[in-house]
């Protein structure tokens, strides 16, 4: 069991805000933490990293980590850490990488071989593309058998495709060596694949938590879809408007009324949600 609560002022572009998160974390579990971006998602990582100070507790089993008397350093802590940068020595060869950090050469192998990096073990970094990289850093990250596994949106820069290949993989990972995952994330859909809990911080604190069934998929009353987006446009076409919303990484247009049309403004954060039709879905 991991128990955390701590509390830290942060400055960011609206001023002051308090950071204060209480919860606790079963051994074994996959969380992810989203939220918008200033909500304390990255501070609350390196806090339990130690890379940044807070006031509070942080007890792992029957570790302290944090408490009145002070901080475990970082080297004590039992974590892997993986940020979106790869942070990986170009002057070694992706094996070298991994011996690195443990010279244990059958786990490494064992670790190579379960994402598919083994003919790639001689390559340097700058010889990778950049799915090969975040695979080595997430490798490089387990080879110290950490209690636990952070993660800072290690796959946002990655293609549709390669994203979720590594969201596999990185799911056989966590399983194989059953550790406690960490992970940020702003995509609903990998969230969804690979969490199996959801935690919202909103202004510092969490506002939901829960499995990502229940958190993410918001429906009302009859409602059979509901999606939040950006409206980037409305267009009148005739008699009817259209509004444009990005949802994810497409675009939906939908007919509003012209009083909705009146009201919307574009840039605004909207629901677009459905009732009375039956939807098909089909391979792309």
């Amino acid at each position: 069991m991991i128990h955390i609560d701590v509390t830290k002022t942060l400055h960011g572009a609206q001023g002051v805000m308090p950071l204060h998160v209480k919860l606790n974390i079963k051994e074994g579990e996959f969380v992810a933490i989203s939220g918008k971006s200033g909500s304390g998602k990255t501070t609350l990582l390196r806090i339990l990293a130690g890379l940044e100070e807070a006031k509070g507790s942080i007890t792992v089993q029957n570790s302290v980590w944090l408490d009145a008397k002070g901080a475990l350093s970082v080297q004590k802590r039992a974590i892997g850490f993986v940020f979106q940068e790869y942070a990986l020595f170009e002057n070694m060869s992706v094996e070298k990488n991994l011996l690195f950090v443990n010279n244990d050469k059958k786990l490494a192998e064992h670790l190579l071989e379960l994402s598919e990096l083994s003919s790639l073990k001689e390559r340097y970094p700058n010889s990778l593309s950049g799915g090969q990289k975040q695979r080595v850093s997430i490798c490089r990250a387990l080879m110290k058998k950490p209690k636990i596994l952070l993660l800072d949106e290690p796959l946002s820069a990655l293609d549709p495709a390669m994203r979720t290949k590594l969201q596999n993989e990185l799911l056989v990972l966590h399983k194989e060596f059953g550790t406690t995952t960490i992970m940020v994330s702003h995509d609903p859909s990998e969230i969804y694949r690979l969490a199996s809990r959801v935690i919202i911080l909103q202004n510092g604190k969490i506002i939901n938590d829960g499995a990502p069934k229940e958190v993410l998929l918001k429906t009302q009353g009859s409602q059979k879809f509901s999606f939040e987006g950006e409206l980037l446009d409305i267009k009148k076409a005739d008699v009817i408007y259209i509004a444009v919303v990005a949802i994810g990484q497409q675009l939906v247009e939908v007919v509003v009324s012209s009083t909705e049309a009146k009201n919307l403004q574009i840039g605004q954060n909207v629901r677009l949600s459905t009732k009375a039709f039956t939807p098909t879905v089909t391979q792309n």
